[in-house]
């Protein structure tokens, strides 16, 4: 064997045997009596940090995030069922607030984005994690109706509907699949299958859209007894509080 070919194997030998770079997780719990624990770290490269929270569908969930480093963020991920991220820090920043939309271990993913990590910079940050009940404000009809709501039957949904939406660019407005399922606590979620075969979903809290599924930002307006939703620079929904609330 030639000694540069000795060289070579040998590099890919320790290329294998090294390492991969360590990723943390840390499970999330809360002092008695507290809903919210702030904490500290530091990261290096691809070495990422979870921290998983386990919550109930409908409770409130908020997460702040001061780096020291610009190129690192927190993504949000439902539990292992769905996987999906319900925020991504690099297109909406470093604050998160929503109510969850079911039972399970949520995880606040810290990270370097990936110019970053492959200088192998570090990060130090401090993280904020609330997590309560949605405030219920008084025993609104609103919420004694999401109490007792009936099921659509075959469904999970307290009701269904179409839902006037604009989900691509240039598109005209058509109608979404809608489903709607109430909570006592005062939380809502609408689940929307667009005319392309996407899907979204949409937060509520005491009748008011707070947050989606979406890493886009969510903006509000009113316009009678609709709820203009718009998210990022695409999408649109026009919702009725009826369907949100019922009654």
């Amino acid at each position: 064997m030639s000694h540069a070919l000795f060289a070579a194997l040998y590099a890919i030998t320790l290329l294998l045997a090294a390492p991969a770079a360590a990723q943390q997780q840390t499970n999330i719990v809360f002092a008695p009596g507290r809903h919210t624990i702030t904490l500290t770290g530091a990261i290096k490269g691809d070495a990422d940090h979870g921290y998983l929270v386990a919550a109930r569908a409908g409770q409130l969930l908020t997460v702040d995030f001061k780096p020291n480093n610009a190129s690192a963020y927190i993504n949000v991920i439902a539990p292992d069922s769905t996987g999906e991220a319900l925020f991504v820090g690099a297109s909406s920043g470093n604050h998160f607030a929503a109510p969850v939309p079911g039972d399970g271990s949520y995880r606040v993913l810290v990270y370097l984005m990936r110019n970053a990590a492959r200088r192998n910079e570090v990060a130090r940050y401090m993280l904020r994690i609330d997590l309560r009940d949605a405030p219920v404000a008084n025993t609104s009809a609103a919420t004694m109706s999401a109490a007792s709501d009936a099921l659509v039957p075959g469904t999970r949904y307290h009701a269904t509907a179409d839902i006037t939406c604009t989900t691509s660019a240039g598109g005209r407005p058509g109608p979404c699949k809608a489903g709607v399922i109430r909570r006592a606590g005062g939380t809502t979620t609408i689940e929307l299958t667009t005319p392309d075969g996407g899907h979204r979903r949409i937060f509520f809290t005491n009748g008011q859209a707070t947050g989606s599924d979406a890493a886009a930002g969510l903006e509000v307006q009113r316009q009678g007894d609709l709820q203009i939703i718009r998210i990022g620079a695409i999408e649109l929904y026009r919702v009725p509080d009826a369907f949100v609330v019922g009654g």
